[in-house]
C-alpha cells in the first residue's frame, strides 16, 4: 500500500515534541516546553487589523502570490541585502517549508547539508529522492560548515549539481555563520546552488546580520517569512527571493506551485503587505531585547563542567552537550530527561548530529511572551528579577536541567 520512499518517515520531530508535551500536561504532569519552537509574542497589532480588514477577500491569487505583496517584500529584502530585486523575484509560499519541498523536487543533484540541520530538509531530500551528503561541523566553528568540509565532498564527484543548505541563524545551534565570504569562493568555483534559510534573520542579537547573498547573490535563493519575526507561524505564510540569474528555475517553480497548493490564503497576503511596509522596529527591538536576555540566562546557568554550550546569537535555540557517557544515543538521553525533570528537549540526532554525540536541542519560549513584551519599558534592561517574574517555566526548568547534568 505504500512506496518504499515513507515507509521509515515519521512525524516531523519538532512537531511531534509538542504534542507529546500537550499529552503529557494533560495527564497532570507539569512540562517545561524547551522542545518546540515557536514564537512567544503575539502578531503586531496593526498586522492583525490588516487581517481583520481583508478577511472579505475570497478570489484566488496568482500562483507566485500577491503582486504588492511581492513588490513590498523585493523592497523589504533589497534594502537589507543591499542589491536589487524586484517583484517577479518573489514567490509566496504557505509556509517556506512546502517551498523548498518543492525545489528539492525540482533541483536534479546532490543535497549539502551541515549537521546540525533543521529537521525537514533531510526527509524532503528522500522524498524527492536527491542523495545527501551530510557535514558534521564544530562548535569551535559556531556549528558551520568551513569551505575545505564543502569543498571535499564536491571534489569527490565534480560533475554533479550540489544544493547547499544554509541557515543562518540556525535551528537548532542559535549560532551565526561568520565564514559566510570563503563559502561563497567555494560556491562560485563550482557553481553551487544556495538555499539560504534566512528566517530568524530578523531575530539577531546584535544587528550585524550578513547573508551569504551578500557575497554571491546570483547563486543564492534567499528563504523567509512572517512565522518567528512577525510570530505568525500559524498563518503559514512564506517567500522565496530568487535572483535573475535563476529564471528558469523560479519559472518551473511556478509550475510546481500551480500543481500543488495553487495560491496562499488571499487574506493572509493583503495582511503580509502591512507587515513588510510597516514600522515594526520597536515592536522587533523588545522581541529580541527579551530573547537574548532570555537566552543568556540560559546559557550562563547551564554551562559547566557537566554542559558545553555556545552563547546564543540570534533566534530562540540553544544546543547544549551532556558530557555524559551513560546513554548510548541523545534520543535515550533526552527520553530520561523528559521522565525525571519534566524538561522536554529534542535530540541531536534530529538534527543530523551523530546519535553517540549527547547534543540535544532546547528552545527558550516557555513563557507568555505577550505579558513579558506589554510590561517590559522602553529600553530598559532586562535583570535577574524580570526573568523570573515573567520567564518562571525557563527558570524552574533550567535549574531542573542543570541538577540532572549534575547528578548523572
Amino acid at each position: 500500500m505504500f512506496k518504499n520512499i515513507v515507509k521509515n518517515l515519521e512525524p516531523s520531530s519538532t512537531l511531534k515534541i509538542n504534542e507529546i508535551s500537550k499529552e503529557l500536561e494533560r495527564s497532570g504532569k507539569k512540562i517545561y516546553k524547551f522542545g518546540f519552537g515557536q514564537s512567544p509574542f503575539a502578531i503586531p497589532t496593526n498586522v492583525v487589523e490588516a487581517l481583520k480588514k481583508n478577511a472579505s477577500h475570497n478570489k484566488y491569487l496568482p500562483m507566485e502570490g500577491l503582486y504588492e505583496l511581492r513588490e513590498a517584500i523585493a523592497k523589504f529584502v533589497s534594502v537589507k541585502k543591499n542589491y536589487e530585486y524586484q517583484s517577479e523575484n518573489v514567490i509566496i509560499g504557505p509556509g517556506t517549508k512546502e517551498l523548498m519541498f518543492l525545489l528539492q523536487i525540482l533541483f536534479d543533484g546532490d543535497i549539502l547539508l551541515p549537521a546540525p540541520s533543521w529537521v525537514s530538509y533531510y526527509p524532503q531530500a528522500i522524498l524527492s529522492r536527491n542523495q545527501t551528503h551530510w557535514i558534521q561541523t564544530k562548535s569551535e566553528n559556531n556549528w558551520f560548515p568551513s569551505a575545505k568540509e564543502i569543498e571535499k565532498i564536491i571534489l569527490k564527484n565534480k560533475d554533479k549539481n550540489y544544493l547547499l543548505f544554509l541557515n543562518s541563524p540556525n535551528n537548532p545551534s542559535g549560532q551565526v555563520c561568520d565564514n559566510l565570504e570563503e563559502i561563497s569562493l567555494v560556491v562560485k568555483k563550482y557553481n553551487v546552488l544556495i538555499l539560504s534559510d534566512e528566517i530568524y534573520s530578523e531575530l539577531i542579537f546584535e544587528n550585524n546580520f550578513k547573508s551569504i547573498s551578500n557575497f554571491c547573490p546570483e547563486k543564492t535563493i534567499i528563504s523567509d517569512g512572517l512565522s518567528k519575526w512577525c510570530s505568525a507561524g500559524g498563518w503559514r505564510l512564506g517567500h522565496f527571493v530568487i535572483p535573475n540569474s535563476l529564471n528558469n528555475l523560479r519559472d518551473k517553480l511556478k509550475v510546481l506551485a500551480s500543481e500543488t497548493f495553487s495560491s496562499v490564503s488571499a487574506p493572509i497576503q493583503y495582511a503580509a503587505i502591512t507587515a513588510y511596509n510597516s514600522d515594526q522596529s520597536e515592536y522587533l527591538k523588545k522581541a529580541k531585547n527579551i530573547l537574548k536576555a532570555v537566552g543568556e540566562y540560559v546559557y550562563e546557568n547551564l554551562k559547566s563542567n557537566n554542559v558545553i554550550i555556545n552563547k546564543p546569537k540570534g533566534g530562540f535555540y540553544l544546543m547544549p552537550e551532556f558530557v555524559n557517557k551513560k546513554f548510548s544515543n541523545s534520543r535515550e538521553m533526552c527520553d530520561e530527561i523528559l521522565k525525571s525533570t519534566g524538561v522536554a528537549l529534542l535530540p541531536g540526532s534530529d538534527f543530523g548530529l551523530m546519535q553517540h554525540k549527547m547534543i540535544a536541542r532546547l528552545s527558550f519560549t516557555d513563557f507568555d511572551g505577550v505579558k513579558f513584551m506589554n510590561n517590559l519599558e522602553k529600553d530598559r534592561k532586562i535583570d535577574l528579577k524580570i526573568i523570573e517574574n515573567f520567564a518562571p517555566k525557563i527558570v524552574e526548568g533550567t535549574k531542573k536541567l542543570k541538577d540532572w547534568s549534575e547528578s548523572v
